[in-house]
């Protein structure tokens, strides 16, 4: 059919040319990266002496295509900064974790049906269903990424929820030790992250806000706001009313650890509580045919028996 030659075709053309301008753009691209970064001064800056894990070499042209469609204005500001959180959210933090997201959509949409038509290029179906097929595979590449993100996302939130008591008894025993919040958030950060590494994560990015930041309220407000996590938002408005009132920061988060916990035990016995409900299709679809036919098998048989 003469449909696929020339679908392939263009395709391959498009592709060359974005390479193309994307081998004369990317030491340009990276240079000018490395320059803001500098003059920024990023939130992710790493301890001196500790540099960033590189990007695997087949990563960076798919990172680089996502940075120049990121930069070209087809996406407004506020898309781009709701993408940059949940990516956040999501574990991928730094300058490429938003490139290689939009140049992945981008290399997905374009790949699948490419590897599709070279793949099924010899069988002989309707053009309407080639191009329905088509559709599809572009659509599921540009799915892809978004599933992908939301699944880390979903994984990163629930560790961090059930790591988050563990920490609040370690702030416990630091704050009665005598160290101050600071302190105790980089002692906390720095213990807990063999056990539970997303709070770490989070108590270090926090510790760094509230390092930089002159108001240390908008930088425990962020630590709700920045994860969306409902516990996240009542420990931080519980440090800010420990600040503001001057209330025993020990005795404060003693109590919020006590109501976490007891939330997660409650959480436990009601997906404890499901089960029943949840076996009840399985019971119904496998386990009373086995006993239909173990109780009514042998009266049918001599019914059959008789009958003969």
């Amino acid at each position: 059919m003469s449909l696929v030659p020339a679908l392939l075709c263009s395709l391959t053309a498009l592709l060359i040319l974005a390479g193309a301008a994307l081998l004369a753009l990317l030491k340009q691209d990276a240079r000018l990266g490395r320059r803001i970064a500098e003059i920024k001064g990023r939130a992710d800056v790493r301890p001196e002496g500790e540099k960033a894990p590189p990007m695997p070499g087949l990563l960076r042209p798919v990172a680089a295509l996502g940075g120049l469609i990121a930069r070209s204005g087809l996406l407004s500001t506020g898309t781009l900064a709701e993408l940059q959180a949940t990516l956040h959210i999501a574990g991928m933090r730094g300058r490429g974790g938003l490139s290689l997201f939009v140049g992945g959509k981008l290399l997905g949409m374009a790949g699948l049906p490419a590897i599709m038509l070279l793949m099924m290029q010899e069988a002989a179906w309707w053009p309407s269903l080639w191009l329905a097929l088509l559709g599809g595979a572009g659509i599921a590449g540009l799915l892809t990424p978004d599933l992908v993100v939301r699944h880390r996302r979903k994984a990163y939130l629930n560790a961090l929820d059930q790591g988050l008591p563990d920490a609040l008894d370690m702030l416990v025993i630091c704050s009665e030790a005598g160290l101050g919040l600071e302190a105790a958030f980089e002692r906390v950060g720095a213990e807990i992250g063999h056990g539970h590494p997303a709070v770490a994560q989070e108590m270090q990015t926090t510790l760094q806000e509230m390092r930089i930041n002159a108001d240390r309220r908008a930088a425990l407000t962020g630590l709700g706001t920045r994860t969306g996590l409902d516990n996240l938002r009542r420990l931080g408005a519980t440090l800010v009313q420990t600040m503001q009132y001057g209330t025993p920061l020990s005795q404060a988060l003693r109590s919020l650890s006590a109501e976490m916990r007891q939330e997660l035990l409650i959480r436990f016995e009601g997906r404890a509580a499901r089960l029943g409900v949840l076996l009840t299709l399985p019971m119904i679809l496998f386990i009373l045919p086995c006993v239909f036919l173990v109780v009514g098998g042998p009266a049918l048989i001599q019914v059959l028996q008789s009958h003969n």
